[in-house]
C-alpha cells in the first residue's frame, strides 16, 4: 500500500494502524513522492490525502489514470461538500473517507476495494485451485444499455460510456437487476462490501455521477430513485 498524507500525526497513526492490520505500507508526505513511489513500486492500493502541498491527491490521481493505471485509490479529505467529493470521483478515485474518520471505516473500505481487484485478500494464503468454470455470457443488456463485463466496456445505444471501476460495477448491478428496486443496503453490500449507514451520501454521489454519463437529450432517464428505498434501472 502507498499512503500519502502531509499531516505527520495522521500519517504516522495510519501507518501504524495499517501495519498492525497486516498491510505493507509505504508512507510519504507529498504528491511528488507519491507519484515517484507509485511508478517505482506499483502498489496494490493507494490512500491519498486530497490537500497536499505541491501536487495534491487529486492531481496524483489524474496523472495515474491518464497513464492507464487502474490501481484502486481511496481518497482522504476534509472537504465535505458534494462538489468536492464529485471532483475526487471525476479525477478517477474509487472511494473516499471524510476526516475526521474512524480507522475501522478506512479498513472496511480498503477491504472492499481489494476484494474487487484481487482474488486473494491481504495477508491470506493462496486460494486453492478450483475446477474450470463455464465461460459466462459475453454481453448483458437492459433498457438500452449493453455491457461487456469481461472487457469492462459499456454502451448506451451506439455511444460508449467512459466509466470508473465503481461506476461500471454499479451500472452492471443495475443492469443485471433491471426493473427491480435495489435498496441502499443491498447496493452498498454488493459494490462496497460494507453498509455505511443512512447518513452516508456515498451512493447518492455515485448515482448522480453515473446519471450524468448515461443521460442524453430527448432520451428517457434510466436510473430512477425510489424515495426511502433505493434505485431501479428502467426505461420509462
Amino acid at each position: 500500500m502507498l499512503l500519502a498524507e502531509d499531516d505527520r500525526a495522521i500519517r504516522n497513526a495510519l501507518e501504524r494502524a495499517l501495519t498492525l492490520e497486516g498491510y505493507q505500507v509505504m508512507a510519504v508526505a507529498d504528491g511528488v513522492e507519491a507519484l515517484a513511489q507509485a511508478h517505482r513500486n506499483r502498489p496494490d492500493v493507494l490512500v491519498l490525502d486530497v490537500m497536499m502541498p505541491g501536487i495534491d491527491g487529486l492531481q496524483v490521481c489524474r496523472v495515474l489514470r491518464a497513464e492507464g493505471d487502474r490501481t484502486p485509490i481511496l481518497m482522504l479529505t476534509a472537504l465535505v461538500e458534494t462538489a468536492d467529493r464529485i471532483a475526487g470521483l471525476d479525477a478517477g478515485a474509487d472511494d473516499y473517507v471524510v476526516k475526521p474518520f474512524d480507522v475501522e471505516e478506512v479498513f472496511a473500505r480498503l477491504r472492499a476495494l481489494l476484494r474487487r481487484t484481487s482474488p486473494v485478500g491481504v495477508g491470506s494464503a493462496a486460494a486453492p485451485a478450483e475446477a474450470p468454470r463455464p465461460v459466462p455470457e459475453r454481453f448483458i443488456e437492459a433498457a438500452g444499455i449493453r455491457m461487456d463485463p469481461q472487457a469492462r466496456r459499456a454502451w448506451r445505444g451506439a455511444r460508449e460510456l467512459e466509466l470508473t471501476r465503481t461506476e461500471f460495477e454499479l451500472l452492471e448491478l443495475l443492469v443485471r437487476n433491471a426493473g427491480i428496486v435495489l435498496d441502499h443496503s443491498t447496493i452498498y453490500d454488493r459494490i462496497w462490501g460494507y453498509d455505511f449507514g443512512p447518513g452516508s451520501k456515498n451512493l447518492a454521489v455515485y448515482v448522480g455521477y453515473l446519471r450524468r454519463k448515461l443521460d442524453e437529450p430527448d432520451a428517457p432517464q434510466l436510473i430512477h430513485t425510489v424515495r426511502g428505498v433505493g434505485y431501479v434501472l428502467r426505461e420509462d
